[in-house]
């Protein structure tokens, strides 16, 4: 089965300052048709202005994943002030708890960012940050961001998972292998892309599960199509 999730289907929440969409319930939006992907719990893009951010919040047992698109993202409480740049991302494994907020670092301009909440296959475990900034890969090649405990490079995740990013220029292609033992979750994050024929644009998503052969990606935009692909245990 392939699921398609529309980027302009996204639930919206704003407020001060703050803008975010979100692939499933989260927060202020509900909706009992969208309520995650398995293990992927939260698909959140936020745009924040400048000095404006997200007030601390406590949570546990959720690995949280960030790419930051533009600007700058600061977790005051976290990272002693430092700050997340454009192009970096950063695991966020709350374990048996923590609390922090998401803040602009920036007083003059805005922040854009992404963040993937996964659900971890243990519990309580010990608090733990990373922040990396991932190699540049060839165009059509596919360069891993994070997997198990990081046992096959990038960024560790407590969830038996591995995520993937990769570029498209125009008519470049590249295939996705499909196990029927696993379910994919394809995000665009910048451009155009087709897949098995479906045309997607940025903030577009699709899931899938059951499937088998392999999805075909081809980029379709003037300018290259950034992507990334996860995949994930079978759902429950």
């Amino acid at each position: 089965m392939i699921i398609e999730r529309p980027s302009a289907a996204r639930g919206l929440l704003q407020a001060d300052q703050c803008e975010s969409r979100h692939a499933f319930s989260f927060g202020g939006y509900y909706d009992p048709a969208w309520m995650g992907f398995g293990a992927l719990r939260v698909v959140h893009e936020a745009r924040v202005g400048p000095d404006a951010g997200f007030e601390p919040h406590r949570y546990a047992n959720m690995d949280i994943l960030s790419l930051v698109l533009s600007g700058a993202l600061a977790h005051p409480e976290l990272d002693g002030g430092g700050a997340v740049q454009a192009g970096q991302w950063q695991w966020i494994g709350a374990g048996h708890g923590l609390a922090h907020g998401a803040r602009n670092a920036s007083a003059e301009q805005p922040l854009h960012f992404l963040q993937f909440w996964i659900q971890p296959d243990r519990l309580n475990a010990r608090p733990a940050c990373v922040r990396a900034t991932p190699a540049a890969a060839g165009e059509g090649e596919w360069s891993l961001l994070a997997s198990r405990d990081g046992a096959d490079g990038g960024l560790p995740v407590r969830q038996d998972l591995r995520l993937y990013s990769l570029r498209l220029g125009r008519d470049g292609r590249a295939d996705c292998p499909l196990a029927p033992g696993r379910s994919y979750w394809l995000q665009v994050v910048r451009g155009q892309v087709e897949a098995n024929g479906r045309r997607l644009e940025a903030g577009d998503a699709l899931g899938l599960h059951g499937e088998s052969g392999a999805l075909a990606l081809a980029g379709r935009g003037e300018t290259a199509a950034e992507l990334l692909w996860f995949d994930l245990p079978p759902l429950a």
